[in-house]
């Protein structure tokens, strides 16, 4: 599940097993058999190589069998990291005062002998949430808020909409520090990304390049120039334009719904934060579903995960966002695991190293995926700080 700074998975059987109210869904478990025409002893395997290199096999033979037996091994290796997790308090609570002590640069690589003030560190590291409609980024956020909360009686910071179906979700881009009395790390809720890719690029290249501001639902644009005829004395007047992000797909009440908000004054931030790093949020739900049945709206969600990660403007160098699937804890521990070894193979990133298993449920498990996620995510945000140009 990510986050191997917070969890142990090695031990002995006894130790590594979880309480049952610490893990409620977690029960004995073996791995479930691969299907007959993936199946494959080990002798099999032997007489399989020999044949290879007697009769020349075709190469795709065996990378055939070398990709159906990595793709077993990368299943056992996920189930294990559920099936024996082990929860240390002590070091859980060591994690968590690392992030609620964290200040931008903390992680900061200092290479080729540079110091912390060679680079260009913001005050606050932002962090932004993108990912589909229903995806569960605000639910995500009151997930981590409850982590860093000892108040359990506070209520949700983001609002949720109980039905993605008919509630309006999220059209604000809205900012929540945490903690909340401290201004080293925020995140930003924004509203779901559309299916159209090129809609949804100009999207995510705005919130990239020209950063992000609390309560912002317009797309910004420069400055344009009017220059008045001399009799005016060639006076300059600065007119900045906004236009609304009303997307193909909003239907006449909401586009209304959104002007008439999106006028209301004093609404927006005059502060505009760079994006220092990428959460894709991703719903575990929708794409077992896509895995297991066939249908052009099953692939279209599978092309817009692929396609919201793969998106350049999300990249910091070769640093890909990192990947959350929420709904975990309506799917059984098998399917989860399924799910996970799915999403690393489709994107091309390690299971469990860049892809966190966060559901929706109040356990230590759940606090250590947070607290791994926000580790990964912050330490690779600090080693892409830019360096300060020569004339700082």
């Amino acid at each position: 599940m990510g986050g191997d700074s917070v969890v142990s998975s090695h031990g002995t059987h006894e130790d590594s097993s979880l309480e049952e109210e610490e893990f409620p869904f977690l029960s004995s478990h073996s791995l479930p058999p691969l299907s007959r025409e993936n199946t494959m002893n080990e002798k099999n395997v032997l007489d399989f190589e020999e044949i290879c290199d007697e009769s020349a096999q075709p190469s795709s033979a065996v990378d055939f069998v070398n990709s159906d037996r990595k793709r077993h091994s990368v299943y056992q290796e996920i189930l294990q990291s559920y099936d024996e997790l082990k929860i240390d308090s002590k070091s859980l609570k060591e994690a968590k005062e690392k992030i609620l002590s964290y200040k931008p640069g903390t992680w900061i690589e200092k290479a080729r002998g540079l110091k912390l003030c060679d680079y260009d560190v913001p005050e606050t590291t932002c962090l932004i949430l993108v990912g589909p409609k229903g995806s569960g980024k605000s639910s995500l956020i009151n997930r981590i808020s409850k982590v860093f909360e000892d108040d359990k009686f506070a209520p949700a910071r983001a609002q949720v909409s109980y039905n993605s179906l008919i509630g309006d979700g999220t059209y604000f881009l809205c900012e929540y520090m945490f903690p909340r009395d401290s201004n080293s790390i925020c995140l930003y809720d924004t509203r779901s990304l559309p299916d159209n890719s090129r809609e949804c690029d100009k999207i995510l290249k705005n919130w990239m390049t020209k950063g992000v501001r609390n309560g912002e639902l317009v797309v910004r644009f420069e400055y344009l120039v009017i220059t008045f005829p001399p009799i005016f004395s060639n006076v300059n007047i600065y007119v900045k334009f906004y236009q609304f992000s009303i997307r193909s797909i909003d239907s006449q009440r909401l586009r209304k719904s959104l002007k008439h908000k999106g006028d209301m004054k004093g609404f927006f931030s005059n502060k505009s934060r760079k994006v220092n790093f990428v959460i894709c949020v991703i719903n575990s739900l929708l794409v077992l579903n896509a895995m297991e049945n066939a249908g052009a709206l099953e692939d279209k969600y599978i092309e817009t995960i692929v396609s919201t990660f793969n998106c350049p403007f999300l990249s910091f160098k070769d640093d890909k966002p990192v990947l959350v699937f929420t709904h975990g804890d309506l799917l059984s521990l098998s399917d989860r695991a399924r799910v996970h070894a799915y999403l690393g193979e489709l994107l091309g990133i390690p299971p469990t190293k860049q892809i966190f298993d966060i559901p929706d449920c109040d356990n230590l498990v759940t606090e250590s995926a947070v607290i791994g996620m926000l580790r990964y995510t912050l330490e690779h945000a600090d080693r892409n700080f830019p360096q300060k140009s020569n004339g700082s």
